[in-house]
């Protein structure tokens, strides 16, 4: 099994979102029991459901699923395969939290993408469509890399 968890600042916009694209396209390529995704927040809104706007903008793209925010650990860390975080900010918080250790697992969303850069928080931006095309492109390049990098098992897996 793959884990996989995705980071922002307050997981209530933009991680969230991510969780909830990534895990769509999983499941449209039936590989939803080779993945563990999860999603949290450098400085996790605590307890708070995803963001009223982000929340629209999914539903708009007929992404559905729930989530409550919470706080990354460095237990998060060390348990998932992959740290996806959104910004630069975000990775330096994740590096400072494991004392630069583990950081071959930490990587920006859209550095899979041919134009890596930082997803803009759209609590700030207020451009929740722009940031949803950054992400979606970022999960999609994510689950190509993926699927190249773990061909093998995740066969294995659609086949049992």
């Amino acid at each position: 099994m793959i884990s996989v968890c995705f980071v922002c600042l307050g997981n209530i916009c933009r991680s969230p979102m991510a969780e909830l694209v990534f895990k769509k396209m999983v499941k449209e390529k039936g590989l939803e029991n080779s993945f563990r995704v999860t999603s949290c927040g450098t400085e996790a809104e605590e307890g708070c459901s995803v963001y009223h706007n982000a929340k629209l903008t999914l539903e708009r793209h007929n992404v559905e699923g729930n989530h409550i925010a919470r706080q990354l650990t460095k237990s998060d860390i060390i348990n998932n395969d992959y740290i996806l975080v959104m910004d630069s900010a975000n990775l330096s918080d994740v590096l400072r939290l494991c004392s630069g250790a583990l950081g071959e697992k930490v990587y920006k969303l859209t550095a899979f993408t041919s134009r890596p850069r930082d997803v803009s928080d759209p609590w700030y931006t207020r451009d929740f469509e722009k940031a949803y095309s950054d992400i979606y492109e970022g999960c999609e390049r994510f689950l190509d890399y993926l699927i190249l990098e773990h061909s093998a098992a995740l066969n294995y897996d659609k086949r049992h």
